[in-house]
């Protein structure tokens, strides 16, 4: 599963760890994620995630 990076705040969605404190359960490919889920850090939405460079 790819992570993807935040373009505003630098922030690192990684799927293996998920984000638990806003209920999204470790395992949780990006792609899933619910379309209202934003940056835990900064608030902005999916639109402004690029995949991250490996």
């Amino acid at each position: 599963m790819k992570k993807y990076v935040c373009d505003m705040c630098g922030y690192e969605y990684d799927p293996a760890v998920g984000d638990p404190d806003n209920g999204i359960p470790a395992g949780t490919p990006f792609e899933d994620l619910p379309e209202d889920w934003t940056c835990p850090l900064c608030n902005v939405g999916k639109d402004m995630f690029s995949p991250a460079e490996e």
